[in-house]
């Protein structure tokens, strides 16, 4: 039976898609909405159509024949052997999951011999389980389904995964639907076998998941093991559980939640054979939190990683798949455990080295703030301000970022109050912005942030006189009789010109704004606004109201906010009742801007113009 094959970018309705990855004889067939974006498990692939509509036109035989020209010969040579070949042959109807001559060669040599040794009896009692008494054809073939075999009735157990892929005891049907006179025959990949054990059983009788076996006990899990369902769980063999610090270990093992948590980690709330995995997918756990199970050539992955040493044990309630590392997820784990499996490794070095170990790896309910590892800048030595720095980057109280409110206040082990601003795009405590999902540990929760805190060491009068660049504009601010507003404990945020901003301003301008208070005074007020902008608030093309009454044109390109086009040389200096950004130069309207560019412009081609009447 031949098919003609077609490379093209698209299928018509009446054909089924074929993939073929490259350098390798491995075929997927499926339907044309289900491609796989020309790779599968990370492996390119050569796209072909099949005419399948085209199947009734061909002079069909029956399923002995059939089996001699779909890839199934050996199958076709046992069924001679056992005495199958006049029951196939002749009249009936029936479904043959025929293992294709590639699953007889992959079959451990001791498992064929005991076939091959009593061929009518072994060899015939398998073929017929390869058989159901009816024609299925794939689209028959409903996920979770069973059909009794014709061996003692014995089912075997479908998945038909919404990825097109469809399996038989885990066996993927590499070429369904092959119609016979008599029947259908569905090539797979290896040879079959009847299934009698739940998974309880299987772990039970393996030696190497002794001390998952026992945990399992422990966890009280074993009645689930034991009932119906189609589970699957990856399973960690002793040497995975040897891998794992003996303290860490013990903790989990002894602390009932953590050790329930850590198993249902291990466990997907649906059955997924190895071959129904083509491309990274995250699968939800009975732990509620997703894995990402996905494959790398021959190799089925979790969360990125080969670590899955046997696939599909199957069992009549399920499969297990064998892997060499223990999976911990975030719900079992300490503060400090929570921080060395994040991309914030420079954080928790700097709360070890402050003496805090104590507090990540006990039992308070806390939310650490940890900052990414690039926030930190300069000399990470440790001081006694670093190590009150480092105290106030830990919360007294387990807290959820999605129920945090703007203006909340949290207090910190340092025995600061730390405030929440709530912006479009942002959620911000202090200087410091959220760059990740929470971690929700056994009795912690970890805030990735994006900067180092910075918390404020007094008012906005305070910051200005304590930083020596601020020199002129406190000056300015008492010339102005504006010391007794920023002194208040209202919301400020202040757009602070540097001295350097002062200084580049035509010294007869700055002496003549200098010596006027109430012109100084609408400078300075359109370079302030009631209410709180840390630098993580600022998105593109966000309005700022300013006292002046105008408002101020704020923009974010490379990590710089830019204020009416002006960068902000340092932003994020926090202050009790408010946040200083220093700026250096005079913000001036836009308008102001533009109008001053066209008068420069101007003036410098009269310039030309004069030069030029003035040359020889």
């Amino acid at each position: 039976m031949h098919f003609p094959k077609y490379f093209t970018s698209g299928c018509e309705p009446n054909v089924c898609a074929m993939q073929q990855i490259r350098g390798t004889s491995k075929k997927y067939f499926t339907n044309c909405k289900q491609w796989y974006h020309r790779k599968i498990c990370g492996k390119p692939t050569h796209q072909l159509c099949l005419f399948m509509c085209a199947i009734a036109a061909l002079p069909l035989v029956n399923i002995y024949s059939t089996l001699g020209v779909v890839g199934a010969s050996t199958t076709q040579m046992y069924s001679d052997r056992a005495q199958l070949r006049d029951e196939i042959e002749g009249p009936g109807s029936f479904t043959f999951f025929a293992p294709s001559n590639k699953a007889w060669e992959s079959l451990p040599t001791e498992i064929l011999d005991a076939l091959v040794s009593n061929v009518n009896i072994e060899l015939l009692n398998a073929l017929h389980y390869h058989m159901v008494n009816r024609r299925l054809t794939s689209e028959e073939l409903k996920h979770g389904s069973t059909f009794s075999s014709m061996y003692q009735d014995a089912p075997v157990h479908i998945h038909h995964y919404s990825n097109g892929i469809v399996t038989v005891n885990c066996a993927r049907l590499v070429k369904p639907d092959q119609h016979a006179t008599n029947g259908i025959v569905h090539v797979v990949d290896r040879v079959i076998t009847a299934i009698s054990n739940n998974m309880q059983s299987i772990i039970d009788i393996d030696e190497d998941l002794e001390t998952l076996r026992t945990a399992f006990a422990a966890a009280g899990l074993t009645t689930m093991l034991e009932s119906e369902g189609h589970y699957t769980v990856f399973a960690p063999t002793n040497d995975a559980f040897e891998k794992i610090p003996r303290e860490t270990l013990n903790r989990i093992l002894g602390d009932p939640i953590a050790l329930k948590d850590l198993l249902n980690y291990h466990i997907l709330k649906n059955m997924h054979c190895a071959e129904s995995i083509v491309s990274g997918t995250p699968m939800e756990t009975l732990q509620g939190t997703m894995l990402e199970v996905g494959c790398d050539g021959d190799h089925m992955t979790l969360n990125g990683k080969a670590i899955i040493t046997k696939t599909d044990q199957l069992a009549t309630n399920g499969v297990i798949h064998y892997i060499g590392e223990l999976l911990i997820p975030d719900s079992a784990k300490t503060l400090l455990e929570l921080a060395e499996s994040s991309s914030v490794s420079t954080a928790t070095r700097m709360f070890v080295e402050a003496g805090l170990t104590p507090h990540l790896t006990g039992s308070e309910a806390l939310t650490m703030l940890a900052p990414l590892n690039d926030a930190f800048k300069g000399s990470m030595t440790m001081t006694p301000s670093m190590r009150k720095l480092m105290s106030n980057h830990i919360l007294k109280e387990q807290l959820s970022s999605k129920a945090l409110y703007h203006g909340q206040e949290l207090e910190t082990l340092g025995g600061l109050k730390l405030r929440v601003f709530v912006y479009r795009k942002n959620l911000c405590i202090e200087n410091a912005c959220i760059a990740a999902h929470d971690k929700v540990g056994r009795y912690a929760t970890m805030f990735t942030v994006d900067k180092v805190l910075t918390p404020p060491m007094g008012n906005i009068m305070d910051v200005l006189k304590a930083d020596d660049r601020f020199i002129t504009l406190v000056n300015a601010i008492q010339t102005a009789g504006m010391t007794e507003l920023l002194n208040q404990q209202k919301v400020f945020t202040f757009f602070a010109p540097t001295d350097d901003a002062f200084n580049a301003m035509p010294q007869d301008e700055r002496n003549r704004l200098m010596r006027d208070p109430q012109q100084l005074s609408g400078v300075l007020k359109y370079h302030l606004g009631e209410s709180m902008l840390v630098s993580g608030g600022v998105s593109s093309h966000t309005r700022f109201q300013t006292l002046e009454g105008e408002k101020l044109e704020l923009g974010l390109r490379n990590y710089t906010v830019y204020v009416n086009k002006i960068p902000v040389a340092e932003a994020d200096l926090m202050a009790t009742n408010g946040i200083i950004h220093a700026v250096n130069s005079i913000i001036r309207p836009l308008r102001e801007r533009e109008e001053e560019k066209q008068r420069f412009s101007r003036e410098g081609q009269r310039s030309c113009v004069n030069s030029s009447a003035a040359w020889p």
